[in-house]
């Protein structure tokens, strides 16, 4: 399961606490730590001092009292106690996985667990909204995705997609066609035309984060005729 993790396993740098003004850089290895410095001053004395470098294995950096006081001093005692527990072989797997892997499990989980676990960390916070969650959590619920439906998510974004009902989405791809086709003629006749847009606020038909209903958007249809507007409207 290790061999999964990248390498480093960490990587952090920044300036060292008031009126420490020099600049710092720590990196965490599958089998070393990696301390390194660069002196900030205005003395004379300082002007041409080389950068510093500190190489510890995990176990010597473990006994390394010093280091380990620097590591806290610079960046905290979260980043130190994280560190620490690298050296010990106790991996964060999940935060470390590739994002790709990270995607495909997260498309296993029901949605209420996804918004749950994008509370969790700044990384799975971005791969729960990104565009490459959304796309891949509408193929896994749907049987085919035509290319009107993909040009749509294009435009509109997968996540819009996913939220809305098959009936509204007949309608946008509907309105999209005749967009391009009024288009398409204005260009031909010489006539000026207007950049495609649609209303989200009257088409698009959430359904919290319950994921899809009967009228989802799962083989999507564009040549059915949909329902009148009004009979939309007071369904909603």
């Amino acid at each position: 399961m290790a061999s999964l993790l990248p390498d480093p396993l960490l990587e952090i740098c920044g300036q060292g606490p008031p009126p420490n003004k020099n600049f710092y850089y720590l990196t965490v290895t599958k089998s070393h730590v990696i301390w390194r410095w660069w002196t900030i001053s205005a003395r004379a004395v300082d002007r041409y001092a080389k950068p510093g470098e500190l190489r510890d294995s995990h176990e010597e950096f473990l006994d390394n009292t010093r280091l380990q006081s620097e590591v806290r001093m610079v960046f905290g005692r979260q980043i130190l106690q994280y560190t620490k527990g690298l050296c010990q072989g106790h991996y964060d797997y999940l935060e470390h996985l590739p994002d790709s892997l990270l995607l495909w499990i997260i498309n296993y989980l029901e949605l209420e667990d996804v918004g749950q676990l994008a509370r969790t960390s700044r990384k799975f916070r971005q791969l729960c909204g990104s565009k490459e969650f959304w796309e891949q959590a509408v193929r896994r619920r749907c049987n085919t995705v035509s290319v009107d439906v993909e040009s749509l998510a294009l435009e509109e974004g997968w996540r819009n997609i996913f939220f809305t009902s098959k009936l509204q989405l007949q309608k946008k791809i509907s309105r999209r066609r005749l967009k391009i086709e009024e288009q398409r003629d204005g260009q031909v006749s010489g006539e000026s035309s207007e950049p495609i847009q649609t209303s989200s606020s009257e088409e698009e038909c959430h359904h919290g984060i319950i994921g899809f209903d009967n009228n989802s958007c799962c083989d999507v249809d564009p040549e059915l005729s949909p329902e009148p507007e009004a009979a939309s409207d007071s369904s909603q």
